[in-house]
């Protein structure tokens, strides 16, 4: 039994941000995570090409600035060396390969009491502590939808192993998906010589990189809705109108959607211009799979040889986190809107779960700090 005062469960860019927060206010704490190392999803599971759809100013993590010779729009392997730097900066110590099954409050004690799974030993830890912090991610199982006949495709079916398109030149792939990951894979695959076809039913926002930036500029000194209009005719001035090629808007506009729903822009990549091409084809829904033939709901059939899900992750703190039922919600994230959403009952927090990515973190931990620190001292 390890009695600690705060326990972190994750050690992504959530969890280090909060124990370099702790860290400041020298209050101890123990920060475990079910991977073999910290930031598993950016080093393991996000594929080549991929940066940080925010500029750098909106996506450092706290007390500790990007160098000064870092691009605007940060690459993959460019994080992964700025969050290792950050755990040696503030020497955070993560306990790795540690699977915490599940964490309960006990009302005599007053503390949580938590069991994990300390998968290189085959033992089980437990922990108690004053106050626990969910950072466990918004990204930490793959969701796969159910397809009728799915398991019936004998070519490649990928999610998170995705890394790039070479291997698959002259092939027939699709995507399916069409948030940021999806449009970015589709053109990545049609890049490296692959015929690719994409499913896209949802209605997306799609912006520029550049258009983002500015919008989030504006938001903090106009309100949303005017900001919005302002990137909705600059986005239709760029790329035209692309229902034609089966690309919608949602009514709301891009800002008000992430602030109200968390649901993102698609940032293009170049992906627009391969669609108005035909380089890159957009399918309607799967209505089921029968061997390598797909068929749509609008009953167009087509053959394919790989089939690439970027339909996402989904959060697993409701899994482990019990008496949690007041902060988060059946699908393992906060129940309460941003931004006050962070703060459950009896010491429990959440950080990184509020569906702002990095730029909601620090926001998040700040919160999280001061009242840390209010309770202790209180």
């Amino acid at each position: 039994m390890e009695n600690v005062v705060v326990l972190i469960i994750g050690a992504g860019p959530a969890g280090l941000a909060t124990a370099a927060c702790l860290s400041q206010f020298s209050i101890p704490y123990v920060i475990v995570d079910r991977e073999s190392c910290g930031a598993s999803l950016w080093r393991n599971r996000a594929y080549d090409r991929l940066k940080l759809h925010l500029a750098k100013e909106f996506c450092e993590l706290p007390h500790m600035s990007y160098p000064l010779d870092a691009p605007t729009y940060i690459p993959k392997t460019f994080f992964v060396k700025y969050l290792d730097d950050y755990v040696e900066c503030f020497n955070i110590q993560p306990k790795y390969l540690t699977s915490v099954e599940s964490s309960t409050f006990d009302n005599d004690e007053k503390c949580w009491s938590i069991m994990a799974h300390d998968m290189a030993k085959s033992t089980i830890v437990r922990f108690t502590a004053k106050f626990l912090v969910a950072a466990s991610g918004e990204n930490s199982v793959e969701n796969i939808p159910m397809i009728p006949g799915l398991q019936s495709f004998p070519g490649d079916v990928i999610h998170s192993s995705y890394k790039s398109g070479k291997s698959y030149s002259g092939m027939n792939v699709l995507v399916v998906g069409s948030g940021n990951s999806g449009m970015e894979i589709a053109y990545d695959l049609a890049a490296h010589g692959a015929n690719t076809s994409i499913v896209i039913r949802s209605l997306i926002h799609v912006m520029t990189k550049e258009l983002i930036r500015l919008g989030m500029t504006l938001a903090c000194r106009l309100p949303l809705n005017l900001v919005d209009n302002l990137l909705v005719m600059a986005a239709n001035l760029i790329f035209g109108d692309l229902s034609r090629y089966g690309i919608r808007r949602p009514k709301m506009g891009p800002m008000i959607l992430k602030s109200e729903t968390g649901r993102s822009v698609v940032i293009d990549v170049g992906t627009v211009g391969f669609l108005k091409k035909g380089i890159i084809k957009v399918q309607g829904s799967i209505s089921k799979i029968m061997c390598d033939i797909v068929e749509f709901q609008c009953s167009k059939k087509e053959s394919f040889d790989a089939i690439v899900f970027a339909t996402g992750y989904k959060s697993t703190a409701n899994i482990w986190l019990k008496n949690g039922e007041n902060m988060l919600n059946g699908n393992g994230l906060p129940i309460k809107e941003y931004p006050n959403h962070w703060k459950g009952e009896d010491g429990l927090y959440c950080a990184g779960l509020g569906r702002r990515g990095l730029a909601g973190i620090a926001a998040d931990i700040a919160n999280d700090i001061k009242s840390v620190i209010g309770a202790m001292s209180g």
